[in-house]
């Protein structure tokens, strides 16, 4: 396959730091898939003296790329030539157009066949609003991207992935007071069916297994804790099964995150922010992975921002970041071996070690009242 294009992200944030620590830990047992960054060859020339990191960088372009990973770190010069100036932790709307370009270059390269997904490193909204930039975040520029100009994009789904437990939210960065009137039976729906679909066509799973959480204590107890279970989401769960989805709910949340729980499926949906990322963060901090589910091409990043107030210093982990390499390459290997018959016909097995998996001995199916 053609090599990952990674992003540049903010500049003064942590992100191309993490690009290079990942490049040095490229090799061993568990070798990383080939990648490019798309930026400024210079700067990342820069950043790795500054921070005192042995590693050569060599300008490319996507189709050198793979061939010169061993050796040098591949940087892939921003289209249109432009210079970073950025200093680490100082973020700087100067900056912002190298940031706009490098995401969209990934894009192109991603759609032009000439690098198989795109690896984000993470932004700051804040700077790029300034200079005029006017799509509501990251998710929803990628998602214009996805399309000819004019054309209505996709919805993208955020999905967390890490190999214990995923989650996906199924209302994201709103006020919770705001939640219950966001939380409509075609917003439940829409995002199951989204979540399944690639599951099955990227994540290789055949019958991909989802829940869904109660919005209220308890899932509301029959509507003695708010009507929102009964008549939101218990309503989509019915829908969703009568269209053949795999999918329970709603569960009360406290109770389904246990390590006996996540055994029985491969998605939590939660219906807001904090009852899917609180789990996930407190089970796989270092390295979650953030996939946008939705978009015709496979779209990773990091679970984290850019951490102004360390960059620069040397000690932000890429955890996170290679495991958004290695999970993008999975993919989007899963979903070329689907796209075209395998030589001899071989089979595309789930990668994942959590979906899919056989139920072990004894096994019961879980009861949601258990732990109350």
């Amino acid at each position: 396959m053609p090599p990952l294009a990674l992003t540049l992200g903010d500049p003064a944030g942590i992100g191309p730091e993490l690009a290079l620590s990942a490049w040095l830990g490229r090799g061993g047992a568990a070798p990383l898939p080939p990648f490019f960054l798309v930026g400024d060859p210079a700067f990342i020339e820069r950043l790795a003296h500054r921070l005192d990191r042995p590693v050569p960088v060599a300008e490319v372009d996507p189709e050198t790329a793979a061939e010169v990973f061993p050796r040098a770190f591949p940087v892939v010069p921003l289209p249109s030539g432009a210079s970073v100036t950025a200093a680490p932790g100082v973020p700087d709307p100067v900056n912002a157009g190298a940031t706009i370009e490098s995401i969209t270059a990934a894009v192109g390269f991603v759609k032009a066949g000439r690098a198989s997904a795109v690896v984000t490193n993470p932004i700051a909204k804040f700077v790029l609003t300034r200079t005029g930039f006017a799509h509501p975040g990251h998710t929803e520029f990628l998602a214009a991207l996805s399309v000819p100009a004019g054309r209505t994009p996709p919805r993208p789904v955020m999905m967390i992935w890490s190999a214990g437990l995923s989650v996906v939210p199924v209302t994201i960065h709103v006020p919770l007071k705001d939640v219950p009137g966001l939380l409509t039976q075609e917003l439940v729906e829409e995002t199951a069916t989204i979540v399944a679909r690639d599951l099955r066509d990227r994540f290789g799973l055949p019958e991909p297994r989802l829940v869904l959480a109660g919005l209220n204590p308890h899932a509301g107890e029959a509507g003695t804790i708010g009507h929102e279970d009964r008549d939101v989401l218990a309503p989509a769960v019915a829908r969703l099964r009568a269209l053949g989805i795999d999918i329970r709910g709603p569960l009360p949340a406290d109770t389904l995150f246990h390590a006996r729980a996540r055994e029985t499926y491969d998605v939590a949906l939660a219906p807001t922010h904090d009852q899917a990322l609180i789990p996930i963060k407190t089970i796989a901090f270092d390295d979650g992975v953030n996939v946008t589910l939705g978009l015709p091409f496979v779209r990773t990043s990091p679970d984290h921002g850019t951490a102004f107030d360390i960059a620069g210093t040397g000690v932000a982990r890429p955890d996170s970041l290679i495991a958004a390499l290695r999970l993008a390459n999975r993919l989007a290997a899963t979903e070329a071996c689907r796209a075209e018959a395998t030589p001899g016909g071989a089979e595309v097995i789930p990668f994942s070690v959590y979906a899919g998996r056989p139920a072990p001995a004894g096994a019961r199916h879980f009861d949601p009242e258990d732990e109350l």
